[in-house]
């Protein structure tokens, strides 16, 4: 008996019963089109979280303390941001930046615990970050200790509404400054509210906001601008062998930190590869809950069709041609229900994009993978059956009821 006609066969089978064919084929579409959704909604995930990343500055470097090593805490200081600015080749500016939190009151509003960021004249133009009015302040006014501050866009909604906040005075803890700008509306990047900070000169937060007993002209950090993303490992090895220089330390071993945005990427892919993996063994188990499905319905076949297969022995069929045929039948469903579950995935990929709270991107990838996976899930759990079948004695088949 030839392949096709074994086929033909196998398909005969399957129509007979539509329902069942169908129903038996639901767990490998769920399975497939989980498979497609889960690695697009985590593919999604990765990808708006490097755009958030990448959008406070692609060629950013980061300078900070050493976490988590002793006395660290007072290693990195305001000098070391000047001396980067003045020293490092192949960069077009430095923000140092440290935070405190104060209560705001300006206008007719009053805010609690609000983010106060003490950041140098060149922040806006490091961290690509415009404004919507007025200005920032300048490198005098930082030196000088200026009282001014500029609102995030939140900050300047919250306390004057529609009004101008350029030249209104706030008084941030007990301390008044004069507004002089208005940041543009920025909202949530990485689990930071920017449109609800204060930006204040550096030198005023040491002054007013920072106790004498953590240092009071430590910074958190410091944000350097790199001129291209071919000179940022140029920067890089002069600031590490600078600091390394000022501290006293082992280059190899520093009392701080250095990385670019995209070390904090792969950090945060690590973090969804976890994600990831979970998502893809949760949808896995659809897909054997699916072949486990067809092969018991291809048992229960199997013994519905004893006559059958006994009548088909009878009349020359061999063993293997029996096994081929419910086999070839348990392949038809698998890839049946692939086909439509790949169809399901990538519809609602893009409905669930579309409608739901997180991005999608379609893995182009998931496509073959998630087809082969119920291709094989077929091929696995109908083996047992089709061996079943082929194994029936001709003889005893036909005598069943």
């Amino acid at each position: 008996m030839t392949f096709l006609e074994t086929l033909e066969i196998a398909w005969e089978g399957l129509t007979l019963n539509k329902v069942r064919s169908f129903l038996t084929t639901l767990g490998v579409i769920i399975g497939v089109a989980s498979v497609i959704m889960m690695l697009a909604v985590s593919a999604g995930a990765e990808a708006a979280i490097a755009e958030q990343i990448n959008s406070l500055g692609a060629d950013l470097i980061i300078v900070g303390q050493m976490r988590g090593m002793p006395g660290a805490a007072k290693t990195f200081i305001y000098e070391d941001a000047l001396a980067i600015a003045e020293n490092v080749r192949g960069i077009t500016g430095v923000s140092a930046e440290q935070f405190s939190t104060q209560n705001v009151k300006g206008g007719d509003g009053s805010l609690e615990a609000i983010s106060i960021l003490g950041v140098t004249a060149d922040f806006p133009q490091v961290r690509d970050y415009e404004l919507a009015s007025g200005r920032f302040f300048t490198a005098e006014e930082n030196e000088r200790k200026t009282k001014v501050a500029v609102l995030g866009y939140g900050i300047a909604q919250d306390l004057f509404g529609a009004q101008d906040p350029f030249g209104q005075t706030v008084t941030i803890g007990s301390t008044s400054f004069t507004v002089v700008g208005v940041m543009e509306q920025k909202g949530i990047v990485g689990d930071v509210d920017y449109d609800g900070r204060v930006y204040i000169p550096i030198t005023v937060v040491f002054q007013k906001f920072t106790t004498t007993k953590v240092g009071s002209d430590r910074i958190r950090t410091a944000y350097v601008k790199a001129e291209s993303r071919e000179t940022m490992d140029s920067v890089i090895a002069q600031i590490t062998a600078l600091l390394a220089e000022r501290h006293d330390v082992d280059p190899a071993q520093p009392d701080f930190s250095v990385q670019t945005q995209q070390d904090i990427i792969a950090t945060r892919e690590a973090t969804t590869e976890a994600f990831r993996s979970l998502l893809a063994w949760v949808a896995g188990v659809s897909l054997v809950v699916g072949g486990i499905g067809i092969m018991n319905i291809m048992l229960v076949s199997v013994t519905e069709r004893t006559r059958e297969i006994g009548l088909r022995q009878a009349l020359g069929a061999r063993p293997g041609d029996v096994r081929m045929q419910f086999l070839l039948e348990a392949v038809i469903l698998s890839l049946a229900g692939g086909l439509v579950g790949v169809v399901a995935g990538i519809g609602g990929s893009y409905l669930f994009g579309e409608l739901g709270a997180m991005r999608t991107e379609l893995v182009p990838a998931s496509i073959p993978l998630a087809f082969g996976a119920a291709a094989a899930v077929g091929i696995f759990f109908g083996y047992y059956p089709a061996t079943q079948a082929a194994q029936l004695d001709p003889i005893e088949a036909l005598r069943r009821e």
